[in-house]
Parts: structure tokens; C-alpha cells; sequence
């Protein structure tokens, strides 16, 4: 029985493509996508790399921007089609991976 099988090939690829988008920037918090928590799931799919991703608020005005963002930036990385996903799950401050917004405030 196989539940969860670590990969490392497949470890270092979701490490190289979230280190990538760090480029792509929230246009309104001025931080990382990924230092934000944005980045919820990537899947590599022998077809396409699919990236599932939520916003920080659900009418967020960059959406559509940010969504371009990440498929240019995941099918530039990964050398292949990009789908982007856009998740329901409700952000919140918790999920950043840095806990000061990169502000040294904390």
C-alpha cells in the first residue's frame, strides 16, 4: 500500500518552479506570490503542468493578471503547457511563508 511516495526528481521540479514564481509579484501588497501563500498546489501531469493558486481576496482587480502571471511563468520553467487553477479557499495571513511581510516588523 502506497500513500504517499516522495519523489525527489519531482521535489526539486516543484522546488525550481516555486523558486521562479517568486518573480511574479502581488501588484497591490507589492510581495511574492509565493512568500504570500498564493501557491496552493502543482501537479505535474505528463500533458501539463497545473498550478492551482488563490487570490487574496475574492475580487482581487489583478486576478486575471496575476493567473497570465503564473501559466507564462510555470510553461517557461517547465519547458511545457501550463494550466492555472484558480482555488476557493479563502486566504489568510497564516499562509504566508514569511511571517513579518518581509517587513522586519515582527
Amino acid at each position: 500500500m502506497t500513500d504517499h511516495i516522495i519523489n525527489p526528481e519531482l521535489m526539486a521540479r516543484e522546488s525550481e518552479l516555486r523558486e521562479a514564481l517568486r518573480d511574479v509579484i502581488d501588484p497591490e501588497i507589492g510581495m511574492s506570490i509565493v512568500d504570500l501563500g498564493l501557491i496552493r498546489n502543482i501537479e505535474f501531469d505528463p500533458a501539463e503542468t497545473v498550478v492551482t493558486m488563490i487570490m487574496t481576496t475574492p475580487f482581487c482587480p489583478a486576478a486575471g493578471w496575476l493567473i497570465d502571471q503564473v501559466r507564462t511563468k510555470t510553461a517557461e520553467t517547465t519547458s511545457g503547457p501550463a494550466r492555472v487553477i484558480l482555488g476557493d479557499e479563502m486566504w489568510t495571513p497564516e499562509m504566508m511563508e514569511v511571517d513579518d511581510w518581509g517587513l522586519g516588523l515582527m
